[in-house]
């Protein structure tokens, strides 16, 4: 498929998964205050978010970001209002995350799920790291054809996953500890909330 130096692509993406960033502080954020299913979900989500960005790159859409100012600003503000007024509602309902559990299953793994998939996906650098990084590893030739940006993707959305899995596992065996304290929950779920609110202000101030 046209793919070169495959196993640098591995240890290289490796690096970048394991190194934190917003998509960490997410799904983090959601183990340790709502439980493991739902850091399960945000996995899940941010997943899907890197394989639109994949499909997005495959199809040549990111160089509209990567060559267009207005479409990377609109895309970035987007997706820092998105985690600001999650990050507001959150801190302003008075809950604690103890409350919160106790919303219908469902319902609650659902909008964990959605809200990770906005936040990757409205995430401008995640498009332009893909089209710099992915290339590096594709012969000139196979340039333009979709399949190894697709393959590539697949196998970073795949590191991706395991990796968060296994973040989601140990940072959800905290969260019934701090789920027994209502007054913790409440502070923590104060604080999550803030968490979110600074990773949009980063977004925000996000340049090329």
């Amino acid at each position: 498929m046209g793919i070169t130096n495959y196993a640098a692509f591995i240890i290289a993406s490796f690096l970048f998964i394991i190194s934190p960033g917003i998509d960490t502080v997410f799904i983090l954020n959601k183990s340790i205050t709502q439980g493991r299913k739902s850091g399960i979900f945000a996995t899940l989500g941010i997943t899907t978010g890197v394989l639109v960005h994949t499909s997005l790159a495959a199809f040549g859409l990111s160089l509209i970001l990567a060559q267009s100012a207005m479409a990377f600003a609109v895309l970035k503000y987007l997706g820092a209002a998105y985690l600001i007024y999650l990050g507001i509602t959150k801190f302003f309902s008075g809950e604690s995350i103890v409350k919160e559990s106790k919303q219908e299953p469902l319902v609650s793994v659902k909008k964990t799920y959605v809200s990770a998939v906005f936040t990757n996906t409205l995430n401008p650098k995640v498009a332009i790291f893909f089209l710099a990084f992915f290339p590096q590893f594709i012969q000139p030739a196979y340039m333009h054809s979709a399949l190894p940006f697709i393959f590539l993707g697949v196998t970073y959305a795949v590191m991706g996953l395991l990796w968060f899995m296994v973040l989601t596992f140990f940072a959800g065996s905290f969260s019934a500890r701090l789920k027994s304290n209502a007054m913790i929950g409440t502070w923590l779920n104060k604080f999550s909330s803030l968490a979110f609110v600074l990773m949009g202000i980063k977004i925000a101030l996000t340049k090329k």
